[in-house]
């Protein structure tokens, strides 16, 4: 008998999809991707980065947040990038979201975020989009349900 190959949990595949997403961000700060995944299929994909037509940060080599000392988790409305969620929510149709789980990887200094969180102006997005799961973390056997 032959062994069995050994395969990764579907959360760890989704999430590891998540973290190539996130490889593509052109945030200097953090880089987060989303992938949405309903019935076992991929809905959608997103990094954080500039709005389309905007310079990218990585570009400009400078994150204006970041050089006038503004705190992680404040003052969003004064950086120039759209999160991962949003952009993997507003690539899906919402009749697709339904139901859906988000995966969400994240990475700050080269680093794995070992469980990353949507912000506040995200989680209301994401349930209003009717998405009713976010996993962030391997060790989650069954995604959480809400925010």
């Amino acid at each position: 008998m032959k062994n069995p190959v050994e395969r990764p949990s579907k959360v760890k595949y989704y999430l590891d999809i998540a973290a190539a997403v996130a490889a593509r961000s052109t945030c200097l700060r953090r880089q987060y991707g989303a992938v949405i995944v309903k019935n076992d299929m991929i809905i959608s994909t997103g990094y954080n980065g500039s709005a389309r037509g905007w310079i990218n940060c990585c570009d400009l080599g400078e994150c204006w947040r970041e050089t006038n000392g503004i705190p992680h988790g404040e003052q969003y409305e004064k950086c120039k990038a759209v999160h991962a969620e949003a952009n993997a929510i507003i690539s899906a149709s919402r009749l697709d979201m339904m139901g859906a789980t988000l995966y969400l990887a994240g990475f700050e200094d080269g680093k794995r975020i070992p469980n990353p969180k949507p912000c506040q102006m995200c989680v209301r997005l994401i349930e209003n989009a009717g998405i009713i799961n976010v996993v962030t973390n391997e060790g989650q056997d069954t995604p959480e349900r809400g925010m």
